[in-house]
């Protein structure tokens, strides 16, 4: 039985965080240019993990997944490409239902799959938003737990 930890991440995490986040967006996020991904890596790393609170999934102390948090909102949820499909997703959403009361989760629309997780979770789209936080044209769903 591997050892399973959820921990509170620190900024000694986000070198690790920003290749786990990368790794995710690349292999998920195909509707995103190559500028964009490295926009977004430089505004994520200077300002977005900061803004939220982050927790960790780790296997034998390797970082596999990750969350972040702002009050009862999911702002960023990625997997490592290598460990998706082993249930780390949905071991960070029952530690941010059950722990923190997440209630709330914002998705890109064009990332379908992961949309799709959010409905088998019991997610519910609740508004859309034409631009993502960045001004950027990726619409964003608002998806409330039904």
């Amino acid at each position: 039985m591997q050892k399973i930890n959820i921990i509170k991440a620190t900024q000694n995490d986000y070198e690790i965080l920003i290749k786990v986040w990368e790794a995710s967006v690349r292999a998920t996020h195909h509707f995103l240019s190559e500028r964009d991904i490295l926009t977004y890596k430089q505004m994520i790393l200077s300002k977005y993990f900061d803004l939220v609170d982050l927790f960790c999934f780790k296997a034998h102390d390797v970082i596999l997944g990750f969350l972040g948090l702002s009050n009862d909102t999911i702002q960023m949820l990625f997997i490592d490409p290598s460990a998706r499909g082993k249930g780390i997703g949905k071991e960070l959403m029952k530690f941010a239902i059950e722990e923190k009361k997440a209630t709330k989760v914002d998705v890109n629309e064009q990332n379908e799959q992961a949309v799709g997780f959010y409905k088998h979770l019991g997610f519910v789209i609740m508004e859309r938003f034409e631009n993502d936080d960045a001004g950027k044209p990726y619409p964003i769903l608002a998806m409330k737990l039904g």
